[in-house]
């Protein structure tokens, strides 16, 4: 087994934009902060809940870019990096690897919905070979409800055995716990991440390493509490903590959880800017805003 997993909880960081669209630095580095603060463990810059495939390229450079100027670790980033062309993966892997973040999470290449494991592991070789970097370190990103197509447990278990320095995690969006059981099976050495905190302690207790959570933008120090009482870093019931974040990540599912997220934030924050979602996606009213603070209530510490 591998004694320096990655381990812990990571928050897929919101991506705040201003009444035109633009993206909002100021409110970026202080949500960064502020997770970290909290007890996050790693902050992820584009997954899914940062509407990653809304940004363009450059905006993600320069979105990590002001991160890091702007005072957040780097060491604590793993900035989303999967597209479906192997040039533009690679430019946003090379500049992780440059501005020294501690890994990046990779999607497949999501168009093909037919790739076979042996096309998608030939992927993956081009793109660590063209990186070229001791210093890459990838999470696999799996997350076939959004991207059609996902990484197997036997792919996973093959490309963490030939590339065991570079394959380093995975992240689970599936749902199926089922196939995280499977995927930390085959790919041991690896750390393997819930892609919910309804599964964190269900992983934890199978070999898993954490979770990497959408919900961790508005329940951080929540999440990080149950890891803790799971790691006996703090004292608490569990069965009791476990509830209370699985409740609170329950009532986040029963809106659309981006546009929802951003719109507690606007409310509790009081700066509307953090409403704002790009299209196809549409903000959270404020009514379906104050229903949301209604059915958290006490729980609600942003």
């Amino acid at each position: 087994m591998n004694p320096n997993k990655m381990t812990g909880v990571t928050t897929p960081i919101l991506t705040p934009f201003n009444d035109d669209l633009s993206f909002a630095p100021d409110l970026y580095i202080s949500q960064a902060a502020w997770l970290l603060e909290q007890g996050i463990h790693y902050v992820s810059p584009f997954g899914t809940t940062g509407e990653a495939l809304s940004m363009s390229v450059a905006e993600r450079l320069s979105a990590v870019d002001q991160l890091i100027d702007g005072g957040i670790d780097p060491s604590a980033l793993m900035p989303g990096t999967g597209l479906s062309n192997l040039d533009e993966t690679v430019t946003l892997c090379r500049h992780a690897v440059e501005r020294g973040c501690a890994a990046v999470m990779t999607l497949p290449p999501f168009f093909y919905k037919n790739a076979s494991d042996d096309g998608l592991y030939a992927y993956f070789v081009r793109l660590i070979e063209t990186v070229n970097s001791n210093d890459l370190k990838i999470c696999l990103y799996h997350i076939p409800p959004f991207a059609g197509i996902g990484f197997t447990p036997e792919l996973t278990g093959r490309l963490a055995s030939d590339f065991p320095d570079t394959i380093v995690a995975y992240k689970d969006s599936s749902g199926d716990f089922e196939n995280t059981k499977k995927v930390i099976a085959a790919a041991p050495d690896i750390a393997v991440f819930p892609g919910s905190e309804k599964f964190l302690r269900q992983g934890m207790e199978n070999g898993g390493t954490g979770c990497i959570s959408a919900t961790c933008n508005v329940n951080p120090a929540g999440i990080r509490l149950v890891y803790d009482v799971m790691t006996g870093a703090k004292e608490g019931n569990l069965d009791d903590v476990n509830n209370e974040m699985v409740t609170f990540r329950m009532n986040v599912e029963g809106y659309a959880p981006i546009p929802a997220m951003k719109g507690l934030l606007a409310e509790i924050r009081g700066d509307e800017r953090w409403r704002n979602v790009r299209p196809p996606l549409l903000p959270a009213t404020a009514k379906s805003t104050t229903e949301l603070i209604a059915l958290l209530g006490g729980n609600l510490h942003i």
